[in-house]
């Protein structure tokens, strides 16, 4: 009987939205997949396209235009698209913008923002990254200054997922630089209204490279008193430590997704490729390895599905969900790499998922926080 990884958090309901995840994956991202990994971008209308089939934040209320289901519903997203390698369409940032004004937001700026990034009308991405901060965000300098009107804001960003494509824009910036945690704010800034707000040219990249990333520039970027996340100065860093959980929790699903990709390819190709006139597969060291691979996805299965299901009744915390992004990050590195060396330079040529697999893996270690971070996080709370 064929190893199986079954997930403990699903139910026939489940697996019928998932039908229609892979519907749209393989009709409607897939077949442009190589044109937008030349431009670096996947473009507006595959948003758009999502957002009619209600694949978009699907674990939002109704009542504020989303799907109205939980994180199982994102997270089967995420694990289609990762499975087949296509990490163009950034759903998950998309995913937490909108976590943050749920979680975060006055009911005002729920209702005139949610409604529109669940029709994929918005495309959503958060600023926080500058240019010589990385992962400390207490430093960061952009800056915002209360003004008669609301905020006028100056500074630049870097690494912004989603940033080329963006509609609205959540800007992590100082209100108070003579504090530092308690100094920091998010400003919701709608790129097609912010005179001053320019986005650079998508970013080259190792990886990702459908995925639009790139640098966002503010000077002297107006926005009305109520794009202040929430309403009230300061809560920036306690809104976003407030959603580690979720954020480092889809980095685990991902990278275990990955890693089943990348397993099930490489099952298919060494059983078809002749090696000294039988099936790779035939040959013990494959055999070996390919169930190396195969029990280390069955042990993140087990740890990430639990993690899942805390999540789904409030029970994640901090530490557990930066053990799942620091294992799931870190494994998959080193599964991604065991199963390009079976396919020999045919891994390394672009032309086979695999190789796309490895250089996407790359940055699971580094954004969402570094695998570093998570090792401090955790060891903190030993």
């Amino acid at each position: 009987m064929p190893v199986r990884f079954e997930r403990s958090w699903s139910d026939p309901e489940l697996e019928l939205y998932r039908d229609t995840v892979v519907r749209f994956i393989e009709e409607e991202l897939a077949p442009g997949d190589e044109e937008a990994r030349k431009r670096g971008h996947v473009g507006h209308a595959v948003w758009r396209k999502a957002g009619e089939l209600g694949l978009l934040c699907a674990d939002i209320p109704d009542e504020y235009g989303g799907g109205g289901g939980d994180f199982r519903h994102e997270a089967v997203v995420y694990e289609e698209m990762l499975r087949r390698s296509l990490t163009g369409m950034n759903t998950s940032v998309h995913a937490i913008v909108a976590h943050y004004i749920l979680n975060h937001g006055t009911e005002a700026q729920k209702r005139k923002y949610l409604p529109r990034m669940a029709r994929g009308e918005l495309v959503g991405a958060i600023a926080m990254t500058e240019p010589g901060t990385g992962s400390d965000l207490q430093a960061i300098r952009a800056r915002a200054v209360r003004t008669e009107l609301g905020y006028r804001i100056d500074g630049s960003k870097t690494f912004i997922s989603n940033g080329f494509l963006a509609g609205l824009v959540l800007v992590v910036c100082k209100t108070d630089p003579a504090q530092r945690a308690k100094g920091t704010s998010i400003l919701i800034v709608e790129a097609a209204e912010a005179k001053g707000y320019s986005v650079s040219r998508v970013l080259p990249k190792m990886g990702l490279k459908a995925q639009d990333t790139s640098e966002l520039f503010f000077d002297g970027v107006e926005v009305p008193a109520e794009n202040l996340l929430g309403g009230e100065e300061g809560k920036g860093f306690y809104q976003l430590m407030g959603d580690l959980p979720y954020e480092r929790l889809i980095i685990g699903v991902m990278a275990l997704a990955a890693m089943e990709g990348a397993y099930e390819s490489t099952l298919q190709y060494v059983r078809e490729r002749q090696v000294f006139g039988k099936p790779l597969i035939e040959q013990q060291n494959t055999r070996f390895k390919l169930a190396e691979v195969a029990t280390q996805i069955m042990a993140g299965r087990a740890f990430v599905d639990q993690c899942v299901e805390k999540l789904l009744v409030g029970k994640l915390d901090t530490a557990t969900a930066s053990m799942a992004k620091l294992w799931a990050s870190e494994t998959q590195g080193r599964v991604v790499d065991e199963c390009l060396q079976l396919f020999g330079g045919y891994g390394y040529m672009d032309e086979y998922p695999i190789s796309r697999m490895y250089a996407d893996a790359r940055v699971q270690r580094i954004y969402g926080g570094t695998s570093e971070i998570m090792k401090e996080v955790i060891a903190r709370a030993l």
